[in-house]
């Protein structure tokens, strides 16, 4: 996310993609319409089905779900009204994305938590790593402060005395192993697993490549006051529409709480 340049062409292309998702004739404004929303593969859009499949039509709510892979469009989409909401990220990075590209997208429910988690293909513990190993972290803002947190809870490092969701490898006071660290963008984080010594890969890309966060993660964040959680998403005026509002309902139902269970086997948390 540091990088402008690679902003600037995920922002064209989005503009390019909701223009093509606004040419298909959906109107997201029209409360009696279809409530399209944009999400992550990953668990954001199965749990997203499940709803639409099993629970939307006894609440009278015509349910899409549009995939997106990376996490920017998703919010463009949303702002220009090319879809009517999302379901993908956290508040640090929706606070981050607002900040940067002049959005104002607001959380209306909080759904999940999908801990982010260290992986090695080389390693069974995090001890075991070498001095001057290297760890692969996201490159994005809050997800590469949040990786860094993560090995610090876990005592491979220490951070700078109140360090926040922007912090960096610059911000490491202390690195008793010499870790080095390779910044990625997230999703290759796990595809990086055979190069590097370690890497930290977030909830949803880890169970794309086949990872079990709650068995393979060396270290995974804990869920207690974890601010990390996953929320349902809207532009700022729409949080009263009576499709969100049902949507809303219906994520927070117990039906969902067991579908993640029993789907996620403690890979993905409820977080209500």
């Amino acid at each position: 996310m540091r990088n402008t340049a690679k902003i600037t062409t995920a922002v064209l292309a989005a503009g390019a993609l909701t223009l093509g998702l606004s040419a298909c004739g959906a109107d997201s404004s029209d409360t009696d319409g279809p409530l399209i929303v944009a999400a992550s593969p990953v668990p954001h859009a199965e749990i997203l089905t499940f709803v639409k499949d099993n629970l939307a039509k006894k609440e009278g709510l015509d349910l899409q779900v549009k995939e997106f892979t990376d996490y920017v469009t998703p919010n463009t989409a949303t702002q220009d009204g090319s879809v009517g909401a999302n379901y993908f990220q956290n508040k640090p990075y929706l606070d981050d994305f607002n900040k940067k590209n002049g959005t104002d997208i607001v959380p209306v429910v909080t759904v999940h938590l999908e801990p982010l988690g260290l992986y090695s293909h080389k390693v069974k513990k995090a001890d075991d790593l070498k001095s001057g190993a290297t760890v692969a972290i996201p490159n994005d803002t809050v997800n590469e402060a949040r990786a860094l947190k993560l090995l610090a809870a876990n005592g491979l490092i220490t951070l700078k005395a109140g360090v926040g969701n922007e912090a960096t490898p610059s911000d490491i006071t202390k690195n008793p192993k010499n870790l080095k660290f390779k910044e990625l963008e997230a999703a290759q984080t796990p595809r990086s697993l055979d190069d590097v010594d370690a890497a930290v890969v977030n909830g949803n890309y880890a169970i794309e490549s086949d990872l079990k966060p709650s068995k393979d993660a060396l270290v995974l964040e804990s869920p207690k006051n974890n601010p990390y959680g996953n929320f349902l998403a809207v532009k700022k005026g729409n949080e009263d529409d009576p499709r969100v509002k049902k949507l809303a309902k219906l994520l927070t139902s117990p039906e969902v709480k067991k579908f993640i269970q029993d789907k996620y086997a403690g890979s993905v948390l409820a977080s209500f």
